[in-house]
């Protein structure tokens, strides 16, 4: 009994062995469900036509469970072929007995997809973005996938697990820019879309190790992590670089060498629009080189910036829907210049730019209102943190350190490209290793300048200078100034100036102060408005007249003499008038062309030496727009008097004048009976005979010609006579 009980065991596991091998190899075929499966599928899910020929009956060892399995199934989804290479039917076992027997799962292996079937079975997809998306952007690639479909009692489909690979994929981005020679592998199901090893070409960017995770319940989000490798140089093709001429930033970039580190995630509402999202990079910057076709032009710096390079640079960025903010470091070269260290971190929240910048510059910076240099090769240092929110600017601290030489401004405030406000500004700095510059400003209540030091060399150039913003219009304050000295121009000292006035709308509407220049001699400046006309009236005095005038080229040459300026200012027409006294003219370049034209030799070789002395100089002018008319300039002296009048503007400068040489020859008329009692008038004693000039032509351009011989006309005359009566 034992011996044939083992037997039987021993047969038994002999044929169930024999089954499962039958089962997990070649099966067993047969046509009972053919009819059975598909008329379930088609008639469950009317999109799908199934055609099965003979089935299979066997078993999967891995999941140990019996399937139905055929190869090459006819499958048509909304009349398109669907290419499959085989499908298995998982049924329940215990249910093959019945008379509906149940599908559990169906396992499809699907052949390869190209670009355009996957557009015709993309009809139905939602959403519709998505939709249009594979429509019109992809142009390229072949698909592999294996389907798993989960069916419920009904046979309807629960669930699904997709997974397979992509390969030569090719996308539109732009009309300019493709991604190219893309593969990657995906898992798909009810709930989630997995994206793994994406690789791929956009232009100069390379794509490598990338991860996608779209989480489609219960709300819809994507995240995303990959490596970017960017390697643009001058030689691009042809769609990248037109998409490159279209964007005013990708332009400047000829060349880039970097790689990036990318972790990106988004997530959608119910309407598929973006809810939040989130990026975030870290890299480094081998190498950068941006050209600006439109110079970084600013007036203090004399090397016009037209080439940036970035090297060996860190940089970390975030992205997101609250806020940005991206930091970088290393190292930066300027226009071919050498290797200096930069730093920068950049901040966007609610509307506001925050951004702080560290850097070492070696080019040249000028400074003309305070006289300061900052020579090629030397290193400054200069750090700047502000706060930008639409037109509105805040510089809450600029440092620049250079050796000795040392400016600080705080809290300066900016509206619409106007200056609004600060809180101090300290400067000190040095000029030939002697100090010229030691001061601050501070706006309180008003606005105090004080200090031991101010080089105003420049000063009157500044104020000459054509400018049609008023840069302080912003500014209503009170003003104190307090400086021990003041270094002029033409290297002039003056001391212990003094000045209190006010400030509207960034100009001066009232001025009382004092200078002293020394040995007896003074600068007073008063200015004050009229309440009912608005009006301004202003008045300086100046013992010295050089350093007032050493910007206008008119006055070149004049030395000496007490200086009288008076204006009347409103919103139209300037008013003015300028009187000199006792002063000489030397080396002035017009005055000795004009007589050496009129062949006044002696007088030409005079105003080359000792210079031609004059007893007055008196200029009437009116000013309107950027137009100066000169109504009348009158000179008299002892060797030559002149009488002139014109105009000046952007363009051009026009005089026209009569010029009286030595009185000896006019006293000599003036000594012929009968004539010269009628023509001369005899208690001024001036001549009959003149030098008509006309001086025309744009800036270093004058054109000077003459008449040597004329009657000099009544009007001259009478000018003479009033001058001398006074």
């Amino acid at each position: 009994m034992k011996k044939f009980l083992n037997l039987f065991i021993l047969f038994f596991l002999i044929i169930l062995i024999s089954l499962i091998i039958i089962l997990s190899t070649t099966g067993i075929e047969t046509k009972k469900f053919n009819n059975l499966i598909s008329e379930k599928i088609n008639r469950s899910n009317y999109n799908i036509k199934l055609n099965i020929n003979t089935i299979n009956f066997k078993l999967d060892i891995k999941e140990i469970s019996l399937f139905l399995g055929t190869n090459n199934p006819n499958i048509e989804y909304r009349n398109v072929k669907v290419p499959a290479k085989s499908i298995k039917v998982y049924i329940d076992f215990l249910s093959i007995f019945k008379s509906t027997p149940q599908i559990e799962k169906i396992n499809l292996v699907l052949g390869e997809f190209d670009v355009e079937q996957l557009k015709k079975l993309s009809v139905t997809l939602k959403p519709s973005n998505f939709r249009s998306f594979i429509k019109n952007k992809i142009l390229a690639g072949k698909l592999n996938t294996v389907l798993e479909i989960y069916l419920n009692e009904e046979n309807l489909i629960d669930n699904f697990i997709a997974k397979g690979s992509v390969s030569n994929l090719k996308a539109k981005i732009s009309n300019d820019f493709n991604l190219d020679n893309s593969n990657f592998s995906y898992f798909a199901d009810k709930t989630d879309v997995l994206i793994k090893n994406f690789f791929g070409d956009a232009g100069p960017l390379k794509i490598e190790d990338g991860d996608i995770v779209a989480k489609i319940s219960p709300e819809i989000s994507l995240e995303c992590n990959f490596k970017s490798i960017i390697k643009k140089s001058n030689q691009e093709n042809e769609k990248f670089s037109n998409l490159q001429k279209k964007n005013k930033y990708l332009k400047m970039i000829s060349n880039l060498d970097a790689e990036i580190n990318n972790n990106f995630s988004i997530i959608f509402d119910k309407t598929y629009k973006v809810k939040n999202y989130d990026y975030k990079g870290n890299g480094k910057i081998s190498s950068a080189f941006l050209n600006f076709d439109n110079l970084l032009e600013n007036s203090l710096l004399i090397d016009k910036v037209n080439h940036l390079s970035i090297m060996n640079s860190i940089f970390e960025t975030n992205f997101s829907s609250k806020d940005n903010k991206t930091t970088i470091s290393g190292k930066y070269v300027s226009n071919q210049g050498i290797s200096l260290p930069f730093e920068l971190e950049n901040k966007f929240l609610n509307n506001t730019l925050k951004l702080k910048l560290n850097f070492d510059y070696e080019k040249t910076i000028q400074l003309d209102l305070i006289n300061y240099k900052k020579s090629k090769g030397s290193i400054a240092n200069i750090s700047v943190n502000l706060d930008k929110k639409l037109d509105n600017l805040r510089f809450n601290e600029i440092s620049f350190i250079e050796g000795k030489n040392q400016i600080f401004l705080s809290d300066v405030k900016f509206s619409n490209n106007n200056l609004n406000s600060f809180k101090k500004i300290s400067i000190k700095t040095f000029k030939d290793n002697i100090e010229n510059n030691n001061f601050s400003i501070i706006q309180k209540d008003k606005i105090l300048i004080k200090g031991t030091q101010f080089d105003a060399s420049n000063l009157p150039k500044i104020l000459n200078s054509q400018t049609k913003n008023n840069f302080f219009s912003e500014i209503n304050k009170e003003i104190e100034i307090d400086l021990t000295n003041i270094v002029a121009p033409l290297s002039e000292k003056l001391k212990n100036f003094k000045l209190i006035g006010k400030i509207e709308n960034g100009k001066f509407t009232k001025i009382s102060s004092k200078g002293d220049f020394g040995g007896n001699n003074f600068l007073d400046i008063s200015m004050k408005k009229d309440k009912n006309s608005k009006k301004k009236y202003l008045e300086i005095y100046s013992d010295i007249t050089k350093p007032l005038l050493t910007e206008y080229s008119f006055f070149k040459g004049l030395t000496g003499g007490k200086l009288l300026f008076t204006s009347i200012i409103d919103n139209q027409v300037t008013s003015s008038k300028l009187k000199i006294e006792n002063f000489k003219v030397i080396n002035a370049p017009g005055m000795v062309k004009l007589l050496s034209l009129a062949d006044l030799g002696g007088l030409a070789d005079l105003a080359e030496g000792e210079g031609l002395t004059f007893d007055v100089l008196e200029i009437k002018m009116e000013k309107k727009k950027d137009t100066l008319k000169l109504n009348e300039i009158l000179a008299l002296g002892p060797s030559i008097s002149v009488l002139m009048e014109g105009y000046q503007d952007l363009k051009v400068t026009s005089l026209r004048g009569t010029l009286v040489p030595a009185k000896t020859l006019n006293k000599m008329i003036s000594k012929i009976p009968v004539i010269g009692d009628i023509v001369i008038p005899k208690e001024v004693g001036e001549g009959l005979f003149g030098i008509s000039f006309k001086m025309k032509g744009p800036p270093g351009k004058i054109k000077t010609t003459i008449n040597p011989i004329r009657t000099i006309t009544p009007r001259f005359i009478q000018k003479i006579v009033d001058k001398k009566r006074n």
